[in-house]
C-alpha cells in the first residue's frame, strides 16, 4: 500500500484557467499544519505525463480541458493512475458529472466558486485517508493474514489475469499445488500455534525459491500454490530441487520438533490447449496426490 505523508502532500492540478490555479495555489500556501507540494498541468495529455512518472499524492482534476471534457477526463485519469485519489473540480452546471465521477471512483467533487480554503484542505486529506484506507480494505482482502501470502481470493484474480496474458503472448505456465505433510499431526500433539509456525515457514521457503514475478498463494488451510511465468523446459525440475534444498535448510536448523515437508504436484500450462485455471488447479492437485500414494506405498 502506497504510504502518503499527511504533513507533506504532493498534489497535481490539472486545471487550464489561470484564475482558478492562482485561487487554489492561494488557499493551499496559507495552511500552516500541511505542507502542500502543487504541481500544474493545463492540459489533460500532460497532466497524464506527469502522473505517469509517480509521486503524486492527490489529482485536483477540473474536468473541462482544452484536450478532454466532461466525464471521459475523469475515466482517463482514474484508469491510468486508480491508485491516485482524485478530487473532481466542476462548474455549478457540471454538477451531476462529478457525482457520477465519485459514483465511479472519483473520492470528492468540489463546485467551482463555492470553494473556501477550509473545504479544499479538508476534502484533500479526507481523499489521501479514504484512498489508503480502500488499499488497505483490498489488501486484507487478497492477502492471508497468518502468511501473507495471496489467499484464494487473491490468487484466483491475479491468475485469471496471468492467463489472458499467456494466451495473448503464447508462452506456458507451471502450477505447483502443495500440501503441508503431517499438519494434523503437529496441531494434534504440538497445538495449533506450532500448526500456524509450520505454515510461516513454509511461506518463507515458497518466497526464497520463487520469483517475485511468480504468484505464489496459501488457498486453504494447508494447501500452498504457486503460478510460476515463463519458465525453461527444466524449470519445474530446477525449482522443486530449489524449494527441497530451502526446506531441508531450515529443518537443520533444528528450530523445530518436526521435519518440514511436503507434496507437491505440477501441472503445465499450454496456451495452444487452453484451460480454466480451476481446471489447471484440480489437476495440479490429482497429481499431487499421486505423488503421495507412491511414497507411502
Amino acid at each position: 500500500m502506497r504510504k502518503v505523508n499527511d504533513k507533506h502532500i504532493r498534489i497535481l492540478l490539472i486545471e487550464d484557467n489561470p484564475g482558478d490555479i492562482r485561487l487554489i495555489r492561494e488557499m493551499l500556501g496559507e495552511v500552516g499544519t500541511v505542507s502542500f507540494n502543487l504541481k500544474w498541468a493545463d492540459q489533460l495529455s500532460r497532466g497524464l505525463e506527469r502522473l505517469a512518472k509517480g509521486g503524486i499524492d492527490v489529482l485536483l482534476l477540473d474536468l473541462s480541458l482544452p484536450d478532454s471534457h466532461g466525464f471521459d477526463t475523469f475515466t482517463k485519469a482514474h484508469t491510468q493512475v486508480p491508485e491516485v485519489p482524485i478530487v473532481v473540480l466542476t462548474d455549478l452546471n457540471d454538477e451531476t458529472v462529478g457525482i457520477r465521477a465519485m459514483q465511479e471512483g472519483a473520492q470528492d467533487y468540489l463546485v467551482k466558486g463555492q470553494v473556501d480554503k477550509n473545504l479544499l484542505v479538508r476534502s484533500i486529506r479526507y481523499a489521501v485517508e479514504r484512498q489508503q484506507l480502500v488499499e488497505e480494505v483490498h489488501r486484507l482482502a487478497i492477502v492471508d493474514e497468518l502468511t501473507k501470502l495471496y489467499n484464494r481470493r487473491g490468487f484466483l484474480t491475479l491468475a485469471q489475469q496471468q492467463l489472458k496474458i499467456a494466451n495473448r503472448t503464447k508462452r506456458g505456465m507451471l502450477l505447483f499445488f502443495m500440501d503441508l505433510d503431517d499438519m494434523k499431526k503437529i496441531n494434534d500433539t504440538l497445538g495449533h500455534h506450532e500448526g500456524d509456525m509450520a505454515l510461516v515457514e513454509i511461506a518463507a521457503a515458497l518466497n526464497e525459491t520463487f520469483r517475485d514475478s511468480d504468484i505464489i498463494a496459501r488457498i486453504g488451510g494447508d494447501e500452498f500454490v504457486v503460478l510460476a511465468i515463463d519458465l525453461p523446459g527444466s524449470g519445474a525440475e530446477t525449482l522443486a530441487a530449489r524449494l527441497g534444498e530451502n526446506l531441508r535448510i531450515r529443518n537443520s536448523r533444528g528450530k523445530h520438533p518436526y521435519k518440514l515437508s511436503i507434496s507437491m504436484g505440477i501441472a503445465h500450462y499450454d496456451p495452444e490447449f487452453p484451460c480454466s485455471i480451476d481446471a489447471l488447479l484440480s489437476r495440479a492437485d490429482s497429481l499431487m496426490y499421486e505423488q503421495r500414494r507412491r511414497m507411502h506405498r
